[in-house]
Protein backbone atom coordinates (compact mmCIF):
# COMPACT_ATOMS: atom_id res chain seq x y z
CA UNK A 1 0.00 0.00 0.00
CA UNK A 2 1.54 3.32 -1.01
CA UNK A 3 1.49 6.48 1.15
CA UNK A 4 -1.28 8.21 -0.82
CA UNK A 5 -3.58 5.21 -0.50
CA UNK A 6 -2.76 4.92 3.21
CA UNK A 7 -3.49 8.62 3.82
CA UNK A 8 -6.77 8.35 1.93
CA UNK A 9 -7.86 5.33 3.97
CA UNK A 10 -6.99 7.10 7.25
CA UNK A 11 -8.87 10.18 6.09
CA UNK A 12 -11.88 8.07 5.14
CA UNK A 13 -11.73 6.30 8.51
CA UNK A 14 -11.63 9.64 10.38
CA UNK A 15 -14.50 11.00 8.25
CA UNK A 16 -16.58 7.91 8.98
CA UNK A 17 -15.81 8.00 12.72
CA UNK A 18 -16.90 11.65 12.87
CA UNK A 19 -20.21 10.78 11.21
CA UNK A 20 -20.85 7.76 13.45
CA UNK A 21 -19.99 9.67 16.63
CA UNK A 22 -22.21 12.57 15.52
CA UNK A 23 -25.14 10.16 15.06
CA UNK A 24 -24.50 8.64 18.50
CA UNK A 25 -24.50 12.12 20.06
CA UNK A 26 -27.73 13.14 18.32
CA UNK A 27 -29.42 9.90 19.42
CA UNK A 28 -28.21 10.44 22.99
CA UNK A 29 -29.52 14.00 23.01
CA UNK A 30 -32.90 12.80 21.73
CA UNK A 31 -32.99 10.08 24.39
CA UNK A 32 -32.22 12.51 27.21
CA UNK A 33 -34.80 14.99 25.94
CA UNK A 34 -37.44 12.26 25.74
CA UNK A 35 -36.66 10.80 29.16
CA UNK A 36 -36.16 13.91 31.23
CA UNK A 37 -36.61 16.90 28.98
CA UNK A 38 -40.30 17.25 29.73
CA UNK A 39 -39.73 17.60 33.44
CA UNK A 40 -37.59 20.16 35.17
CA UNK A 41 -37.84 18.10 38.35
CA UNK A 42 -34.40 17.11 39.69
CA UNK A 43 -35.84 13.86 41.03
CA UNK A 44 -36.70 12.72 37.51
CA UNK A 45 -33.10 13.36 36.49
CA UNK A 46 -31.78 11.48 39.52
CA UNK A 47 -34.02 8.45 38.97
CA UNK A 48 -33.21 8.35 35.27
CA UNK A 49 -29.45 8.45 35.79
CA UNK A 50 -29.59 5.75 38.45
CA UNK A 51 -30.54 3.26 35.73
CA UNK A 52 -27.57 1.12 34.76
CA UNK A 53 -28.25 1.22 31.01
CA UNK A 54 -28.48 5.03 31.06
CA UNK A 55 -25.07 5.18 32.73
CA UNK A 56 -23.55 3.00 30.00
CA UNK A 57 -25.25 4.98 27.21
CA UNK A 58 -24.02 8.20 28.80
CA UNK A 59 -20.48 6.84 28.93
CA UNK A 60 -20.76 5.82 25.25
CA UNK A 61 -21.94 9.34 24.41
CA UNK A 62 -19.02 10.87 26.33
CA UNK A 63 -16.49 8.62 24.61
CA UNK A 64 -18.08 9.52 21.26
CA UNK A 65 -17.86 13.22 22.10
CA UNK A 66 -14.17 12.90 23.02
CA UNK A 67 -13.33 10.91 19.90
CA UNK A 68 -15.29 13.35 17.72
CA UNK A 69 -13.52 16.31 19.30
CA UNK A 70 -10.11 14.66 19.01
CA UNK A 71 -10.46 14.09 15.27
CA UNK A 72 -11.78 17.61 14.69
CA UNK A 73 -9.11 19.33 16.75
CA UNK A 74 -6.32 17.13 15.40
CA UNK A 75 -7.41 18.15 11.89
CA UNK A 76 -7.43 21.83 12.82
CA UNK A 77 -4.03 21.59 14.53
CA UNK A 78 -2.55 19.73 11.55
CA UNK A 79 -3.91 22.28 9.07
CA UNK A 80 -3.23 25.51 10.93
CA UNK A 81 -0.52 25.03 13.56
CA UNK A 82 2.71 24.79 11.59
CA UNK A 83 5.18 24.63 14.48
CA UNK A 84 5.62 20.94 15.42
CA UNK A 85 6.33 21.63 19.09
CA UNK A 86 3.27 23.81 19.58
CA UNK A 87 1.10 21.32 17.71
CA UNK A 88 2.33 18.43 19.90
CA UNK A 89 1.66 20.42 23.09
CA UNK A 90 -1.87 21.21 21.91
CA UNK A 91 -2.49 17.56 20.98
CA UNK A 92 -1.29 16.33 24.38
CA UNK A 93 -3.43 18.97 26.09
CA UNK A 94 -6.53 17.81 24.18
CA UNK A 95 -5.79 14.15 24.99
CA UNK A 96 -5.34 14.96 28.68
CA UNK A 97 -8.54 17.01 28.77
CA UNK A 98 -10.45 14.19 27.05
CA UNK A 99 -9.11 11.71 29.60
CA UNK A 100 -10.06 14.05 32.43
CA UNK A 101 -13.60 14.49 31.05
CA UNK A 102 -14.14 10.74 30.65
CA UNK A 103 -12.90 10.05 34.18
CA UNK A 104 -15.08 12.87 35.49
CA UNK A 105 -18.18 11.39 33.84
CA UNK A 106 -17.32 7.95 35.26
CA UNK A 107 -16.96 9.51 38.73
CA UNK A 108 -20.27 11.34 38.40
CA UNK A 109 -22.16 8.26 37.18
CA UNK A 110 -20.75 5.56 39.44
CA UNK A 111 -19.58 7.28 42.65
Amino acid sequence: MDMVTMRNSVGLRDWLIQRVTAVILVCYLALVLILVGKSGDIHVWQRTFQLSWIKWVTLLAMLSLCWHAWIGLWTIFTDYVKHDGVRRVLEVLVLLLNLFYVLWVIKILWW
